[in-house]
């Protein structure tokens, strides 16, 4: 007799946006609404911003997987104790996954922004892809998000842009500031001290645009220089436009 395997399922990483609901695209909100599992990244204790955006698009019928974060920003990314707790974490999370795939149900792994641009669904994505089938939906970028937000033009003509994690150490800051027309700092939270610095030290703090929560409800928008303390979100950013070639 012989016996047929259930069907494989196929994994989805799924681009949220930098937070508005609304800017999901077309086919992320039909691949959410038909997925047999959501899967969503959040920290341990809260709700998580991922699962706020996903409020709106959620099929009752979805079987929801919230992968917990044991730890983000209560040690250093270098600390041995971090790389082997959240090295293990995704090693978990991935065969939590797994375990729905090779029952052949779909999961639709979900990730702010884009999840091929700093967004965690890379850490499952690099030890499942070779195991299952994968297909990536691209999504607003955090970044997209916040300058259209401030209506500012980034980029004109020839200019180079570059995009800085506020975790790199300030003399590097400085150094990358000074070398690009236009830049994005992310990653800010406990950094924006540093960070501030470096940008002073680059000489560019005039046209530095301060963003906090993005397209969203609470949303803040400033020029640098008028926010005075040094408290920020983790996922706020500095933009600073270019002012290269144009008509």
């Amino acid at each position: 007799m012989t016996t047929n395997s259930p069907p494989i399922g196929r994994l989805y990483g799924v681009g949220l946006g930098p937070g508005d609901p609304d800017l999901l695209t077309v086919k992320a909100v039909k691949i959410l609404k038909a997925a047999p599992v959501v899967a969503y990244f959040a920290k341990k204790g809260r709700r998580g911003q991922a699962r706020a955006i996903l409020e709106s698009w959620l099929s009752p019928a979805s079987t929801e997987l919230a992968l917990l974060y044991p730890m983000t920003t209560e040690r250093h990314f270098q600390d041995p104790v971090y790389v082997e707790t959240l090295g293990a974490f995704y090693a978990n999370a991935a065969e939590e996954i797994a375990g729905h795939l090779s029952a052949g149900r779909d999961v639709a792994l979900v990730c702010e922004g884009d999840p091929l641009f700093y967004g965690s669904f890379m850490h499952l994505y690099v030890r499942l892809k070779d195991r299952f089938c994968v297909e990536v939906v691209p999504g607003v970028t955090g970044m997209s998000g916040c300058w259209s937000a401030a209506k500012l033009p980034i980029t004109w003509g020839d200019d180079v842009l570059s995009v800085l994690p506020g975790t790199l150490g300030g003399p590097d800051l400085a150094r990358l500031l000074g070398a690009c027309d236009a830049a994005i700092i992310i990653k800010l939270g406990a950094n924006l001290a540093k960070v501030r610095a470096a940008i002073l030290e680059a000489g560019r703090s005039s046209t530095a645009i301060y963003v906090e929560h993005g397209t969203q409800a609470a949303e803040r928008i400033l020029p640098l220089d008028e926010k005075t303390d040094d408290l920020a979100p983790y996922f706020s950013m500095i933009l600073i436009p270019g002012e290269g070639r144009r008509p």
